[in-house]
């Protein structure tokens, strides 16, 4: 099957967006592919899978995952045809617009587990045919293209993110503890280096540390202590995996005053010790 694919770029504020039905082919084609946000859409009727740091991603038909520049993205293990939307903020930046679609801390940054939605059936004619339309409007470079795609983008962005607080949160909250919930993770993706106590975080938000914990509790079984120290021992893996600093240069990085602190604090949280970890990452290269 030919791949479709599309991008738009300014030269100006080097604003980008690109989409093609098999990012796996396609990857190397867009002209900006760092720092980018992706929609990855499983259209096929069988599963693939995809590498998301450490961990494989199995993608059911009809099932969509975002993902961000935080995150190291491979399609090694991709064996079906994967379709994307790829962004960069210069385009769109979610974070300046998320009143807009409210998809921070939900959709991108700040979720501890890689957020995917399905498409019911009585929606999937909906998404096809968004998807038409950014193909027709991908064919039309006039003056009012990149605003039209944006338009699309945020469009979709939104659907998605009504997917998520259906599937992926507990009915019971409201909106305003599913907003708590959202800038609560969004400080930890900011904050996780330097702040490592609830109360730190209870406090940026005007709650306190038990509003938090309560609320957590019936958002899921992780209390927001643990989310805070996963969000560490998660950027801690990163870069012994995809860098090549040494565990001391990572502890002070990360705000630990004492490697050996480090050390300990990080077979806490893997049962293994960074250089434990860091071989174990070779052996599977």
């Amino acid at each position: 099957m030919e791949t479709t694919r599309h991008q738009f770029y300014e030269a100006k504020t080097n604003a980008f967006l690109g989409f093609t039905t098999d990012i796996k082919k396609d990857a190397g084609f867009f002209r900006v592919q760092d720092h980018t946000i992706m929609l990855l859409w499983n259209q096929n009727q069988e599963t693939l899978e995809i590498q998301v740091d450490d961990y494989v991603v199995v993608l059911q038909s009809g099932q969509i995952a975002s993902v961000t520049y935080l995150q190291k993205v491979s399609f090694n293990r991709t064996q079906a045809p994967l379709t994307a939307f790829s962004f960069n903020r210069e385009f769109y930046c979610i974070i300046d617009h998320d009143e807009e679609v409210s998809c921070n801390g939900i959709l991108f940054f700040g979720t501890q587990d890689l957020p995917i939605v399905t498409i019911p059936e009585p929606l999937c004619n909906r998404f096809t045919t968004l998807l038409n339309v950014f193909a027709e409007e991908f064919s039309m470079p006039d003056k009012i293209q990149g605003q039209m795609l944006q338009m699309l983008l945020k469009r979709l962005i939104i659907m998605c993110t009504r997917l998520a607080k259906e599937q992926l949160i507990v009915k019971v909250l409201d909106n305003e503890q599913i907003d708590v919930i959202r800038k609560f993770n969004v400080l930890v993706d900011t904050h996780y280096k330097t702040k490592r106590k609830v109360s730190d975080y209870a406090a940026l938000l005007h709650k306190s540390p038990k509003t938090l914990s309560n609320l957590f509790a019936i958002y899921n079984q992780k209390s927001p202590q643990h989310i805070i120290l996963e969000r560490l021992a998660l950027e801690a893996k990163r870069l012994i995996r995809f860098t090549d600093k040494q565990n001391q240069e990572i502890a002070y990085e990360l705000g630990f005053n004492d490697p050996a602190h480090f050390s300990r604090f990080f077979r806490k949280m893997t049962h293994l010790s960074p250089s434990e970890y860091r071989n174990s990452q070779i052996a599977h290269v």
